[in-house]
């Protein structure tokens, strides 16, 4: 596209420092790698007070309302939550449930997550995924899910979560007219992923072939 890409990042912590937020972060950096972005970072945690205090969109303030349309006119959103009792923020939950039904028809809705362990993994596919497809919004077949074991201070130190990062962003990027990597990069970065090995590259980050989503 001519424009840049209008990316919303809705980070559903709200506490700071948040791994949530270090994720969400980092996704848009990686995207901005492959693209030309106008980003936007939506912290549930700025806005909790005055959301949650509405029962309807009618009675929402004007910053909150400007941050729903923010998230009905994005190009491409990041969703990322951190697991909380087994599921996502009641709250994050709330934010949707104000959002005009068809505002994310045919939205690529990139997700995250962050948890204390890999048993919540499946909060991706199990719970964040059925929520966007209820809008008809187009999830992304990578997610990324992240733990505690991969931050150091708030900082992402895991190799295997940067990977992950960058595969996501890189599958994401075709759709909107980026170059897709070499077959030959995608079998070398399979052959390494699931050997478990280090990277034989920098860059090599995509082990499987991308499946362009159709709009």
């Amino acid at each position: 596209m001519s424009r840049p890409l209008k990316v919303v990042a809705v980070s559903g912590g709200t506490w700071r420092p948040s791994r949530t937020l270090a994720l969400t972060q980092a996704l848009l950096a990686e995207l901005s790698e492959h693209l030309v972005i106008e980003s936007k970072v939506i912290e549930l945690g700025d806005i909790a007070r005055p959301l949650g205090s509405a029962l309807s969109r009618q009675e929402l303030g004007p910053q909150v309302e400007a941050e729903l349309q923010a998230i009905e006119n994005a190009d491409l959103l990041i969703v990322a939550a951190p697991v909380f009792r087994g599921s996502y923020p009641g709250l994050l939950k709330h934010l949707f449930d104000l959002i005009d039904l068809n505002a994310l028809i045919d939205t690529p809705v990139l997700l995250a997550a962050t948890g204390g362990s890999e048993r919540h993994a499946l909060v991706l596919d199990h719970q964040l995924r059925p929520l966007f497809s209820f809008f008809q919004a187009l999830t992304l077949p990578i997610g990324v899910y992240a733990t505690e074991a991969d931050f150091s201070n708030y900082q992402i130190t895991s190799e295997p979560l940067k990977a992950r990062i960058r595969l996501a962003a890189e599958r994401a990027a075709p759709l909107f007219g980026a170059p897709q990597k070499s077959a030959e990069n995608r079998l070398r970065i399979s052959s390494w992923m699931f050997s478990g090995s280090c990277p034989p590259t920098a860059t090599a980050t995509t082990w499987a072939p991308p499946r362009a989503l159709a709009r």
